[in-house]
């Protein structure tokens, strides 16, 4: 008895994803949020892991953060609020990169703003801080 060693922290993974956007009726990334759920409950889950919950985003700076803090404040009150406090939390955004040919992770990010073309809120824009207190716009952030 005991050898099994403790139980592993449980995990739960939050994903989002964008809607269309300029050049792109249907984004992927949409279809497999949306999906996301009904495939893993037929393929099942690892012990350990649960699936939190799947948004879909607009695809617009400014119109993207009201619902994306209700996202995250839902997540923090809903049924797994009880994981949140004890276990541990992954939050997954799929973007896209049209020019891309294969799935990619970025691991660095920094605080500018700029658009090659509008978003779906006619936002466009050129060089704005992402958080204005957040330092110089060259600022890099990175993740390992």
């Amino acid at each position: 008895m005991g050898s099994e060693g403790p139980a592993p922290s449980p995990v739960t993974v939050h994903v989002t994803g964008f809607k269309k956007f300029h050049g792109v009726a249907e984004n992927p990334t949409e279809t497999i949020v949306r999906s996301l759920k009904e495939f893993m409950e037929k393929k099942g889950l690892p012990k350990g892991l649960a699936l939190g919950s799947c948004n879909v985003l607009e695809t617009a700076g400014h119109g993207a953060v009201v619902p994306l803090y209700q996202t995250l404040q839902s997540a923090i009150n809903g049924n797994d609020s009880e994981l949140l406090n004890s276990g541990k939390v992954i939050w997954l955004h799929l973007g896209v990169n049209s020019g891309a040919t294969r799935f990619a992770i970025e691991n660095q990010a920094v605080n500018e703003a700029t658009f090659r073309c509008p978003d779906e809120m006619g936002w466009k824009p050129q060089k704005v801080h992402i958080i204005p207190a957040d330092e110089e716009i060259s600022r890099i952030r990175k993740v390992t």
